[in-house]
């Protein structure tokens, strides 16, 4: 079954279609990805799987493929530079698409240089990533990352079209499916009490991929997801809450030169720890903390900081984050399960107690 999710933002709209076996559908590809011209980005280790079916199905035009190695360190300017060197070399002009066909680094990387190539032309998104799925390739944040920090230099650039085939999830290890699990509970425990309560319900099934289970969680974190985003597309309000875990993750992938935890697996480590500061503020109860810590276990994520971090480190790192305002360093903390909000003049010592308590040196 085919299901649809609309992300409303006018003249600039578009759909996210979910569906098994999508990546096969040559005629759904072929007709979301327009322009004379299509820049295929992956990497190596979705290519072998995905790139030849979307090679295919855009065989009627003139088609070019970068092919990157897998890794956070890939999200650079230097990679955007090989990007544009093949957009240059095919003699790409306005009338060109860029297809990210990977996770969030190649979606997030593709999605910055469609931005930037002759001031902005469009792409078109295939998460490959259940992390990818539910977050990165829905909203339009594009980026590349620093040595300094995550994110630091990018652009707010929508996608002409997000298609999903959750087939591709029984191809990710292990570890890649359990860090998507980390942005899906965090649609729960920002804004949406049931769904957290479904997803502790259905822990076990999601993974196992049941196909009802999986396809269920996708579209309602999509759903979550375009709302926020076609409510508060540029981040000036209620999308900060999509941060929440971020900050302090961001910090985690910073310091460890994006080789330790991944992504997912540092967001995980940041909800609980925005939970436990939370906690400490007297702003939740610690029994929604506890409930948020067991159902990231469950699902096989981290809830710690890793052995050698420290604490007044992490925290200077958290003050670059592109979250903080004229200098204020902003955290999103919750007064408990589905009540998420953005807090500012937070003390650095109850930061770094929290920090320790999470296991920083």
């Amino acid at each position: 079954m085919k299901r649809v999710v609309d992300v409303q933002l006018g003249a600039r709209s578009y759909p996210v279609s979910i569906a098994p076996g999508l990546l096969d559908d040559a005629n759904t590809i072929a007709a979301t990805v327009g322009g004379r011209h299509a820049l295929i980005v992956s990497n190596e280790v979705v290519a072998p799987l995905a790139l030849a079916r979307v090679q295919q199905a855009l065989s009627a035009k003139s088609v070019a493929t970068v092919v990157l190695p897998d890794g956070e360190v890939q999200k650079s300017l230097a990679s955007a530079d090989r990007l544009f060197a093949a957009l240059a070399k095919m003699g790409a002009s306005r009338d060109a698409t860029l297809v990210a066909l990977g996770g969030g680094v190649i979606g997030d990387l593709t999605g910055f240089a469609a931005a930037l190539w002759m001031r902005g032309v469009p792409f078109v998104q295939i998460p490959t990533t259940l992390l990818a799925m539910v977050d990165s390739s829905v909203g339009g944040k594009t980026a590349v990352n620093l040595a300094q920090g995550k994110n630091l230099v990018g652009a707010f650039h929508q996608p002409r079209a997000v298609l999903i085939d959750p087939d591709m999830l029984a191809s990710l290890p292990k570890r890649e499916l359990r860090a998507g699990f980390a942005e899906v509970v965090k649609y729960g425990a920002i804004g949406d009490h049931a769904f957290f309560a479904w997803l502790e319900h259905h822990a076990e099934a999601l993974l196992m991929l049941k196909p009802d289970s999986t396809a269920e969680a996708i579209e309602r974190s999509v759903r979550h997801k375009a709302g926020v985003v076609a409510r508060d597309e540029r981040e000036d309000g209620e999308r900060a809450l999509l941060n929440f875990g971020h900050t302090f993750g961001h910090a985690i992938e910073t310091l460890g030169e994006y080789r330790g935890l991944n992504h997912g697996e540092a967001v995980a480590v940041g909800m609980v720890l925005a939970a436990e500061l939370s906690a400490r503020l007297g702003m939740a109860p610690s029994a929604d903390h506890d409930r948020l810590n067991d159902l990231l276990v469950r699902l096989g994520l981290p809830t710690r900081i890793p052995p050698g971090y420290a604490a007044d480190k992490l925290l200077d790192a958290m003050r670059l984050d592109k979250k903080a305002l004229s200098g204020q360093l902003r955290l999103i903390l919750w007064r408990g399960i589905g009540r998420a909000e953005v807090v500012s003049a937070v003390p650095d010592a109850k930061i770094l107690e929290t920090l320790k308590a999470g296991g920083a040196l």
